[in-house]
């Protein structure tokens, strides 16, 4: 089974020049997490799921609480809140810069990981 979060539309401390090291800027959070989901089939039991609501608050904290040079560092760290769960089989975190570079709507950087 697969759970997506898409487009978490976030504000963040994001850069390596001066500047984008005093204005936050738009980040957007894309993630994937493969799971068994039989369990929460047979039961529709939120313990026998990936609790998604849980990731996001997470990673909204993760990034909102913190100031970053880099967007795959942000990626990293949204990928290692995912991984604390142990029913993540496998997950990917996608992170867009929308407005990075000109004539661009976005640069984005995708981690994926197993286990």
């Amino acid at each position: 089974m697969i759970i997506k979060i898409e487009n978490l539309k976030l504000r963040t401390i994001v850069g390596i020049y001066e500047w984008e090291k005093k204005t936050k800027q738009d980040i957007v959070i894309n993630v994937e997490i493969e799971f068994d989901g039989t369990r929460a089939i047979e039961t529709d039991d939120i313990e026998n799921t990936v609790d998604y609501k849980t990731i996001t608050k997470k990673i909204i904290a993760m990034v909102e609480g913190a100031q970053f040079n880099l967007i795959e560092r942000i990626a990293g760290e949204a990928m290692k809140i995912v991984m604390e769960n142990e029913k993540v089989e496998k997950a990917s975190v996608r992170v867009d810069k929308p407005g990075a570079l000109r004539f661009t709507d976005s640069v984005s950087v995708t981690q994926t990981q197993s286990r």
